[in-house]
């Protein structure tokens, strides 16, 4: 790269971090106009990466979703809508897709692309952003969204095309993830690993300014594609302020002073004081802020590694009478304030299209008893005994459901660590009970089902319960290759209640989406996956 390039990019960072300060600071007139154009909102867990190839958790969702796009996107049903494709066609047996893409789409400004400072996406930047997926020097933990992937290729500048080894019907929802966003090859040859701190995408905000573990800025991309029903060109907000207060307390305090405009979800510290124990907001609160809630595709649950050494489990009588022996109605009413619904189906959660609800597990205090009775009676072990092993975000559930269970007649341990140890010793195989959730990476089901299939066994694949069953995985084989989306929704749904038949695991609850913002902020819907979608997004002045 010539000193003369290099010259120009040294300027146009002191350019940007001139940007970022009259963003932050500034005077009282501007702060007005800035307050009714910047969305503000507050990442505790703070934020590592803005390199869509890293994009795994959702707080780097949230973020690398303003700046960059891909071949299609989700709207907030979780229907495939077109994004950067425009149409697409699959062939009849479901191996072949067909992408072609609007012309004119632009790269983010930036002095990389020469004397007009931007150019056209075509399809060759899809074939180099799939390579950049699979290469493993990059070590994306994204590659796995192209395994069932054969080849793919560009066949011209406006055509995209992407061939499978065997039909994958839920594949269309897969290209929705933040992974397969379209990146420039001269940013990420220029810029390196240095790329997660200077993206350059095609997304409705574009990067100016990270401090990191303080704040990130974006701006509004002026020559963003999409546009709302009446012809005007999205985003409508100037700025996205990204701070990181490492708490939630902080984060809650912040929001209630009117500081950032928007926190999602619910935590012990403040839940008592913003919500009742209907999940209603305290009524000093009501003129003040906004709150909507849906389903949230993730189950939380307690995992049964029926391989563990501790006998208990191995019995299905004592998983049984776990799945009857606590209230789930009353733990969520008490302990989560009423957010999230009752886990009585299946695994399969509520806001997925195959949901069903099927007859899982309510609260039958005497037939757990029964079980527990007849497993003694069993074995001749007077004491049976289970330990549950959980983080600490989670021990009040968890305490709950020990003391419903010590009635039954089983005597329940809680081993409480930390969660990447959590994590670790499950994966090995070292914890008999553990607690869990399942997020859903994209909305199709199976996604929820590939963990109990028996080529997927821990420590090399998800399957952490070690659950078996030739039934089983001859459905989950059949449905990945069914196209007709009401025939796979059925087998699904027999898997589900196959799982639940072995109570390998305990669902405790349907999580759901709570969000909270400031009552100015206009357009900010929800989704089953959580996704924060800033384009339509508006602000206006406070009464």
């Amino acid at each position: 790269m010539s000193m003369v390039l290099r010259s120009r990019l040294t300027v146009l960072s002191f350019k940007l971090l001139v940007i970022g300060c009259l963003l932050v600071s500034c005077s009282s007139k501007k702060k007005k106009y800035d307050e009714n154009s910047v969305f503000r909102y507050n990442e505790h867990a703070n934020i590592t990466t803005l390199d869509p190839a890293f994009s795994k958790d959702l707080r780097t969702i949230w973020a690398t979703n303003q700046l960059f796009n891909g071949l299609v996107q989700f709207d907030d049903s979780l229907n495939v809508q077109p994004d950067i494709a425009h149409s697409w066609t699959i062939s009849e047996d479901g191996k072949m897709y067909s992408f072609n893409l609007k012309k004119g789409i632009k790269f983010h400004r930036h002095i990389l692309f020469g004397k007009d400072s931007t150019r056209s996406v075509v399809a060759s930047d899809f074939e180099y952003s799939f390579n950049r997926l699979l290469d493993p020097k990059v070590s994306s933990p994204g590659k796995w969204v192209l395994d069932f992937v054969e080849k793919f290729e560009a066949k011209n500048d406006s055509t995209f095309t992407i061939r499978l080894k065997q039909p994958f019907p839920p594949f269309l929802s897969l290209l929705g993830m933040k992974y397969c966003s379209v990146v420039p090859f001269e940013a990420v040859a220029y810029f390196g690993n240095t790329f997660r701190a200077n993206p350059i995408g095609t997304g409705p905000f574009q990067f100016k300014l990270w401090v990191e573990n303080t704040k990130l800025v974006f701006r509004k991309n002026k020559e963003y594609h999409e546009k709302d029903e009446n012809g005007n060109r999205l985003p409508y907000l100037e700025a996205v302020s990204i701070t990181f207060l490492p708490d939630k307390q902080s984060e809650f305090l912040q929001f209630i002073q009117g500081n950032i405009d928007f926190m999602s979800s619910i935590d012990a510290s403040y839940k008592d004081d913003l919500l009742t124990s209907e999940g209603q907001l305290k009524e000093h609160y009501k003129n003040q802020i906004d709150m909507v809630i849906g389903p949230y595709l993730n189950t939380e649950y307690l995992g049964i590694y029926v391989d563990a050494t501790q006998k208990e489990v191995h019995s299905i009588k004592i998983r049984q009478a776990i799945n009857y022996g606590f209230d789930r109605v009353k733990m969520i009413k008490y302990l989560r304030n009423s957010i999230g619904t009752p886990a009585i189906n299946g695994f399969i959660p509520k806001g997925m299209p195959s949901f069903h609800a099927m007859k899982g597990y309510t609260y039958e205090p005497e037939k757990a008893k029964e079980l527990v009775q007849s497993y003694i009676k069993e074995t001749g072990n007077l004491n049976p005994s289970i330990t549950i092993s959980t983080d600490s975000q989670y021990l009040d559930l968890c305490e709950y459901i020990q003391r419903e269970l010590e009635r039954t007649g089983l005597h329940v341990n809680i081993d409480v660590m930390p969660p990447s140890t959590l994590r670790q010793t499950k994966v090995n195989g070292q914890l008999s009970i553990f607690r869990g959730s399942w997020v859903a990476d994209y909305p199709d089901a199976e996604n929820y089902l590939f963990i109990f299939h028996s080529k997927n066994f821990s420590p090399n694949g998800p399957n952490y319960t070690h659950y078996s069953s030739k039934e089983f995985d001859a459905l989950y084989e059949k449905a990945i290759q069914t196209t007709n989306n009401q025939k796979r929704y059925v087998m699904y749904q027999e898997m589900d209640s196959l799982i639940m038949a072995a109570a390998v695991v305990v669902p405790l609850y349907y999580d759901e989406v709570v969000r909270f913002s400031q009552k100015n902020v206009k357009g900010l819907g929800i989704n089953p996956t959580n996704l924060l979608n800033l384009k339509r997004v508006e602000k206006g002045s406070r009464r």
